[in-house]
């Protein structure tokens, strides 16, 4: 890494829920963010549900998110990386991101090494025991076929179907359920020490959880989620020897 320069990870915004006003509040804060961190971002992670609903149609894209797109634009242009994980709810990102922005785009977990520390990265969903409505549904939103079908619909339609079921996600309705539920409990917990048994690494970072965690798994390797932008405006930042937790206030 270059001296002084730090790697910043966040994820979960939810852009676009509950509503167009407390959207766009969270959106011009998040944007204040990335002009405070540009000023040392060596790279910049934006680790999935970056939107609570996102789909390319070939000649459309869902209105909104300008305030973002230009940030996170300029921010590449200046030559700082920005990388994004697709989640749960932006999974049908395709490649307007990566023309239009020069943004990176990943739809499963990466590893990554800065300064001789290992990271694993991803969004987190799907992913340990357990979940396994979700694990199946994906399956069902993966489906180059069902992608397809989708693009049939007109935008009008599409979008705004989506964007009722979006009302109704547990991001838009604030949930009270989301309590650390114990290690042995925490499916990501649990993933990255099925991991640990076959490789070492220093960080696992993930988002999906909306729960802020910093976790030790051992006396080497740490599992860090990142929490979201609705409650918590959490994120982590490597400084090139340590990784912290922070809140953006």
């Amino acid at each position: 890494m270059t001296p002084n320069k730090k790697i910043y990870f966040a994820s979960d915004f939810h852009l676009g829920v509950p509503n167009y006003e407390r959207s766009l509040e969270r959106e011009k804060f998040i944007v204040k963010w990335l002009d405070d961190v540009k000023q040392d971002a060596q790279e910049i992670y934006l680790m999935g549900d970056v939107f609570d609903f996102w789909f390319e149609y070939k000649h459309a894209v869902p209105k909104g998110f300008i305030r973002l797109l230009g940030k996170i634009a300029e921010i590449v242009d200046s030559g700082i990386p920005i990388t994004l994980f697709t989640g749960n709810h932006d999974v049908w990102m395709f490649d307007y991101l990566e023309k239009e922005l020069g943004v990176r785009i990943h739809r499963k977990p990466i590893t990554k090494e800065y300064n001789g520390k290992k990271f694993y990265l991803g969004h987190g969903d799907g992913l340990g025991p357990g979940d396994y409505g979700y694990k199946f549904i994906k399956k069902i939103f993966t489906s180059p076929i069902n992608q397809w079908l989708f693009a049939r619909i007109h935008p009008n339609f599409g979008i705004g179907m989506a964007h009722f079921w979006s009302r109704k996600s547990r991001a838009s309705n604030a949930p009270k359920d989301e309590q650390f539920k114990g290690e042995e409990h925490e499916w990501l917990a649990v993933y990255c020490r099925e991991i640990l048994q076959k490789e070492h690494f220093d960080y696992f970072i993930f988002g999906h959880r909306h729960l802020p965690l910093d976790i030790q798994l051992n006396k080497n390797s740490r599992y860090i989620n990142l929490g979201e932008w609705i409650n918590h405006n959490t994120y982590a930042v490597f400084d090139g020897d340590n990784l912290e937790l922070k809140i953006y206030k």
